[in-house]
Formats: structure tokens, C-alpha cells, sequence
């Protein structure tokens, strides 16, 4: 599998746990995505860094080649899906942890 599928595949399945499995909709919260724009401008910033000086580098035959501040936009994709995740846990486990 290329890193593109990967990224993709991600998405698809952190979409899929928060809408139709754990049903977090955090998609639907405006919250969400503010604090999303948040965190992809630090995400940028780092994958600037440390693509641009060759610390991190992908192979032209696992990417589409498309680059957003020096890297490619697959990492974007992955680190959505596992921003995502994240806080569909967070949300998951704080929610075990109430009293009943």
C-alpha cells in the first residue's frame, strides 16, 4: 500500500468510527473544527520544518506528489484521521469514567 491509500484509507475509517460507530459526530461541531484549525496550522508548521531540511523524506512512488508546505498533502490527510481518533478516545473514555 502507498502512503496516499494509507492516508485515505484512515480518513475513511476515522469518518467512519466517529458518524456511524462510537457516533461521536464530532464532525458536526463546529468546535471540532476549530480546534482542527488550530492544530493543521502547527501541523503545517512542523511538516515544513522538517521536510523542507530533508529530515523526514517520502518516496515519489508513495505520494501523488501534491505538497503543502514542503510536504505532501497525504500527511495532512493522516494526521486529520488521527487527530480524529484521538479525540473520538477522549470523548469515548471520558464517558466511561462518569458516574451512572
Amino acid at each position: 500500500m502507498t502512503y496516499t491509500q494509507l492516508a485515505l484509507c484512515a480518513v475513511v475509517i476515522a469518518v467512519t468510527v466517529d458518524l456511524f460507530v462510537i457516533k461521536t459526530t464530532l464532525l458536526k461541531r463546529k468546535v471540532f473544527w476549530t480546534s482542527y484549525a488550530i492544530i493543521v496550522g502547527f501541523q503545517l508548521l512542523t511538516n515544513w520544518w522538517l521536510t523542507s531540511r530533508n529530515i523526514v523524506m517520502y518516496s515519489p512512488d508513495a505520494i501523488i506528489g501534491i505538497r503543502i508546505a514542503s510536504a505532501p498533502i497525504e500527511d495532512l490527510l493522516f494526521g486529520f484521521a488521527l487527530v480524529l481518533g484521538v479525540l473520538i478516545n477522549w470523548i469515548r473514555l471520558d464517558a466511561s469514567h462518569k458516574p451512572r
